[in-house]
């Protein structure tokens, strides 16, 4: 709602209220009522303005909005948090389900003004939509960089943190322009992510491919499945492939599952012998960032180009 708009609230709030009270109160009053269209993975929906009762059901739009001092009522239940998002465990904040499942009952209860969905929780939008204006800020992996800056600008305009973003989404854009520089002689790299003692590889478009897409680095292997789990591999494909540096996901670290490491896995006879190993290029990834969040939030983006260049740095 404009200004304009605000003002002739007002008064026809004071008209039908028939109230003595002063014109900023009851433009404040109409003021806290505005909606604004937000545009958004299942199209666009009318939003509260700065709205106090908000609801996220992602750990990535989480990151986002913390990464912007935006405080928010209700979380998921999360087996482990990422470190940057341990707040989240405290009670003050209300438990709305899970990442795959929302309790409904305990959202419907809140009574939120706003929910936010995202990748695991997406599919349940169609029916968190009946509780509450529902906002789906999904990211498009082939886009991620792209996905994460819109995803920070719509939640800066819903909440007027406009500043905030421009100023770490400016910091963002010129670390991934200085990661591009280092990529452009760093050689090759494979991305892999292991779990239960079996192996995936990732490139180019797929939920990892940010590593080559935008952040510069020259894929070892053409071709790999995009799919979201990836192309099962063995170690004969990374002894055949060779690359110079091998970044590795350990999803069973990330999620707290008990299992044979990802380090533990890869020093073998077949890996050994790679450019990757024998250079010492082997780099572990934060598997909080780079699976539990996606690389989709704010902070955990800005994290993952840091984490990326200080390899780059350290291998040269």
């Amino acid at each position: 709602m404009t200004k304009q708009g605000n003002m002739g609230c007002a008064r026809r709030w004071l008209i039908q209220a028939g109230a003595a009270l002063a014109m900023g109160a009851a433009t404040a009053v109409c003021a806290a009522q505005a909606t604004m269209p937000v545009k958004h993975a299942r199209g666009e929906t009318a939003v509260p303005a700065n709205p106090t009762k908000t609801v996220v059901m992602d750990m990535a739009v989480l990151d986002t909005m913390q990464a912007l001092g935006i405080d928010v009522m209700g979380v998921p239940t999360v087996a482990k948090w990422p470190p940057q998002l341990a707040q989240y465990t405290d009670q003050r904040y209300l438990k709305v389900g899970s990442l795959f499942e929302p309790n409904y009952e305990v959202i419907h209860a809140a009574q939120p003004q706003v929910i936010f969905v995202a990748g695991r929780s997406a599919p349940k939008y169609d029916e968190l939509a009946k509780l509450a204006p529902t906002v789906d800020l999904t990211a498009n992996p082939k886009d991620l960089v792209g996905s994460v800056t819109r995803s920070t600008e719509t939640l800066a305009a819903i909440y007027g943190k406009q500043p905030q973003a421009r100023q770490k989404l400016e910091a963002l854009r010129a670390s991934i322009s200085a990661l591009h520089g280092q990529a452009a002689s760093a050689g090759t790299a494979l991305i892999i992510l292991t779990t239960g003692g079996k192996m995936s590889a990732y490139g180019p478009g797929s939920r990892f491919g940010v590593i080559h897409d935008a952040f510069g680095v020259k894929p070892a292997a053409a071709g790999l499945n995009v799919s979201n789990h990836g192309q099962a591999i063995s170690f004969e494909f990374i002894a055949q492939t060779d690359p110079d540096w091998l970044f590795v996901i350990d999803r069973d670290a990330a999620i707290g599952r008990e299992g044979v490491s990802a380090q533990r896995m890869l020093d073998n006879d077949l890996v050994r012998p790679t450019k990757a190993w024998k250079n010492k290029r082997v780099v572990y990834l934060n598997g909080f960032n780079w699976y539990l969040l996606g690389s989709a939030g704010l902070t955990s983006m800005q994290q993952n180009v840091d984490e990326i260049a200080a390899a780059l740095a350290q291998g040269k």
